[in-house]
């Protein structure tokens, strides 16, 4: 997996106040949780493009104060109107612990299915896995060059050496469908398996 680095500033105070002042110039609090201790730092908020506006995932290296914390991004709270990031969670990768992480997947092959004229669907975005950070890989390949109409590739068909896959096995994740329409309970199905967002607290 693809590392990237950062740099932060511990803050002074942690508070409701200290936060819309950090965000007015720029900053964004965050938190590095999973270690020895939480640690509340902000960064530059320019610095989070190359972390969010990409499907790839990253092992984020964030120095603060002279010390480096291996890191991975957990969560991230948007403002409900204009989208700003005003909070982000990171969590401490701890060498010889598993982690758990949604990797995005890519496409291999060309199938049968849609090339007789089949609907290709795809249902999830990302896998959610378990595994240690060193067999983490940068994206999981699906092939999909067997698909026929009315195939579909779920959960418990993806094998992946030294992962765990934490999604609802039957859940579908890609699929070709007749162009026709099929029956929608048999595609809602494979819905369960997908992330479900929630609102929460505003995190300062």
């Amino acid at each position: 997996m693809k590392t990237v680095s950062i740099s932060g500033s511990l803050r002074e105070n942690v508070g409701k106040k200290d936060a819309k002042k950090n965000r007015k110039l720029g900053k964004i609090p965050c938190v590095i949780y999973g270690g020895k201790e939480q640690i509340h730092f902000t960064v530059n908020e320019i610095k989070f493009s190359k972390l969010i506006f990409t499907p790839e995932v990253f092992i984020i290296k964030i120095e603060i104060d002279g010390n480096e914390y291996t890191t991975i991004l957990q969560d991230i709270q948007y403002h409900p109107v204009s989208d700003r990031v005003l909070h982000v969670d990171f969590l401490e990768v701890i060498p010889g612990h598993p982690i758990v992480i949604s990797l995005p997947f890519k496409l291999e092959g060309n199938s049968p299915g849609v090339i007789k004229g089949g609907m290709f669907i795809q249902k999830l975005r990302k896998l959610k896995v378990k595994a240690l950070p060193k067999h983490l890989p940068d994206y999981i390949i699906l092939d999909i060059s067997n698909l026929e109409i009315g195939d579909y590739i779920r959960i418990k068909d993806v094998k992946q050496e030294n992962l765990e896959l934490l999604d609802i096995q039957n859940a579908i994740i890609v699929g070709v469908k007749t162009a026709r329409g099929v029956d929608e309970d048999e595609v809602e199905s494979g819905e369960e398996g997908e992330e479900k967002k929630e609102e929460v607290p505003e995190k300062e």
